[in-house]
């Protein structure tokens, strides 16, 4: 390894390090933060990091130091902790000052307690966002991503393999010792919490003792815990991720790569649980949204595990072909884009003829398919968002299987897709906005709270006759309002919030779609598969990864291209307009010369000439 095992497997000890130095000199936590900046420069040293995305929380250590790639779903309220606290021997009377920060228990011995009116008592704030695995992220990427990590880890104690094999319903039903109950729910009556930080007066024999059954016998006290995904069918753990600097510099739906200490203590779901217990000697409908509240802000740690983040940034793409900042002149990525940008001709000329076959031998839809997937929102004049580049690809056969496998092809390219199967049911029966739970009080998530950069391909070849209710219009118009505005209206009940998106939206249909799209292109068959899968299948069987890989990393670098026009140019174009305008002047609108534009900048990025190898400007 190239560096000590101990920053890895006990940072606290390196805090402690930190702070026994220090005492309560604030400078103790840049140095922390300095240490472990240096640490992750060393040469690889990301790659042994285990990661939440790949490892499963079973084999990684309580407390030690991970890694998470995520979205951030919702922000809860800042929460107060004990940054700096006092604990007295109950025998000797002896003194010691512990530091809270990347906690969530205190550290307390067997014959120390804390002492709650001590004067060197610090109570400091942290901000806590609710983060899910990104959402659509494509296979290629995990596995990348998977190759890539080099940690090494093994089943932790306090959870092992088997346990986790079994199914919740398993779990429930199985025979746990009375006398452990006894222990826990005893150990649990002598534990409480101040300032935000959990304590307890024997952690060790709880810690090992509390079984994951009996945590989810808490979670379902009451109903089902939702671990609040995007989309559909997605698998990853969620994470309450602790944020001590600079948190106001992310916003919901920024995708972030994390680096903190791990917390799955199962007091916290014994604490938690015996809140609840207490809650329900009150008044039933004074207390019903508090315990609901509290539910959902502190879940069981092995259900939904806490990184303290020491180290957070947010992250341009996901792709990880590429290096993860783009606009950082270092040399190993102007290296690295330089080296790219010179064979960029034939790397386009070898994606358009994939395409082609995969349109089914209609170069045109293919070259618009590639402006398409390179297009993005590179700034927004008022309300307009420029650079979005919407296609209809009209003509596709009804319930064929054509747009299925259309879709697994624009998979293997993008980072992060989804196929919205626009049928009645859907319509009517998902919910695409986020709302607004205020008993609950979290952000419920919805189909359209998706990343930058995300693909979505909407399937309205399944679109039958019938009735849209009341949610399905409102679906409806949400839909249109992200293609049209690139933003999407959050519920808030009393109001709406809007959020800016940067999506970008493919619509396969048999006639014109009833969305709004910026383009439409009806496909032109050159010829037709016997079997579409076999067809398909065999057209990525034949590219070689390497080929493929070339195309991924094409059609994201693209997209962070900076882009301009010399005022020649911008004449030249200003000049052509008036001219279209006087030969032909009610059906050339400014509507029209903004598309015109938009392909044109969408044209020339990809075709980029040996002028840009020379300079490598990356869009911030």
């Amino acid at each position: 390894m190239p560096c000590g095992e101990d920053w890895l497997s006990h940072p606290l000890g390196i805090v402690q390090g930190f702070f026994a130095q220090n005492g309560v000199n604030s400078d103790w936590e840049k140095k922390v933060i300095e240490y472990f900046k240096e640490k992750l420069k060393e040469n690889n040293a990301p790659k042994w990091v285990p990661s939440l995305n790949e490892v499963p929380l079973h084999y990684l250590k309580p407390n030690s130091f991970v890694k998470f790639r995520c979205m951030i779903q919702d922000m809860f309220d800042p929460e107060f902790y004990m940054g700096v606290y006092e604990t007295v021997n109950r025998n000797t009377k002896a003194r010691v000052l512990h530091f809270g920060k990347y906690r969530d228990v205190a550290e307390c011995g067997p014959q120390q307690e804390v002492d709650l009116n001590s004067p060197r008592t610090t109570t400091l704030e942290r901000q806590t966002f609710y983060c899910v695995p990104v959402p659509g992220e494509s296979t290629w990427v995990k596995e990348a991503y998977v190759n890539a990590n080099q940690a090494r880890v093994s089943p932790s104690t306090s959870y092992t393999p088997s346990r986790h094999k079994r199914s919740y319903e398993d779990d429930e039903d199985m025979d746990l010792q009375p006398s452990k109950q006894k222990d826990q729910h005893a150990g649990a009556r002598q534990a409480g919490s101040v300032g935000g930080l959990q304590w307890c007066g024997e952690p060790k024999r709880l810690e090992t003792e509390a079984s994951t059954g009996q945590q989810l016998n808490f979670l379902n006290l009451s109903s089902p815990f939702d671990l609040n995904f995007p989309l559909p069918g997605e698998k990853g753990p969620a994470c309450l991720v602790k944020v001590y600097e600079d948190w106001d510099c992310f916003k919901v739906n920024d995708v972030l790569e994390l680096y903190g200490v791990l917390s799955v203590d199962p007091v916290l779901s014994i604490l938690n649980n015996d809140e609840r217990d207490a809650s329900s000697l009150l008044d039933p409908m004074e207390c019903a949204d508090a315990a609901e509240e509290q539910r959902v802000h502190s879940p069981p740690a092995s259900l939904v595990p806490r990184i303290h983040v020491v180290l957070a940034q947010k992250l341009q793409h996901i792709n990880p072909l590429l290096p993860a900042c783009l606009n950082k002149e270092e040399s190993k990525t102007c290296k690295f884009v330089s080296g790219f940008m010179s064979e960029l001709s034939p790397v386009r000329a070898e994606l358009l003829g994939f395409l082609t076959h995969a349109l089914l031998g209609d170069s045109l839809a293919a070259e618009y398919l590639i402006l398409h997937l390179i297009s993005t929102v590179y700034t927004r004049r008022d309300v307009l968002p420029l650079g979005k580049f919407t296609v209809n690809l009209s003509g596709c056969p009804r319930n064929s299987t054509f747009t299925e496998h259309l879709y697994r092809i624009i998979q293997h390219l993008v980072p992060a897709s989804f196929r919205l199967q626009m049928t009645i049911e859907n319509m009517n029966r998902l919910k695409f906005i986020p709302h607004k739970d205020y008993t609950a009080n979290r952000l419920v998530s919805g189909l359209l709270q998706l990343p930058s950069n995300t693909s979505l391909v909407v399937d309205e070849t399944l679109l039958e006759q019938g009735q849209l209710d009341t949610p399905g219009v409102h679906n409806v118009t949400a839909l249109s309002n992200l293609i049209t505005w690139q933003k999407v209206d959050y519920d808030f009940s009393y109001h709406q919030m809007e959020f800016p998106c940067n999506i970008n939206v493919f619509i396969t249909s048999e006639g014109r779609s009833l969305l709004p799209a910026d383009c439409q292109i009806h496909l032109q068959p050159q010829l037709t598969p016997p079997n579409m899968e076999e067809y398909m299948d065999s057209l990525l069987s034949a590219v070689l990864p390497s080929v493929l890989n070339k195309f991924r990393i094409y059609l994201t670098l693209l997209r962070f291209l900076d882009y301009s026009i010399s005022d020649e140019i911008t004449k030249a174009v200003e000049e052509d307009f008036v001219e279209m305008r006087k030969n032909d002047p009610q059906s050339i609108t400014a509507d029209d010369l903004h598309q015109l534009l938009i392909v044109a900048r969408s044209r020339c990025v990809s075709q980029r000439t040996y002028l840009l190898i020379q300079e490598y400007p990356i869009k911030l």
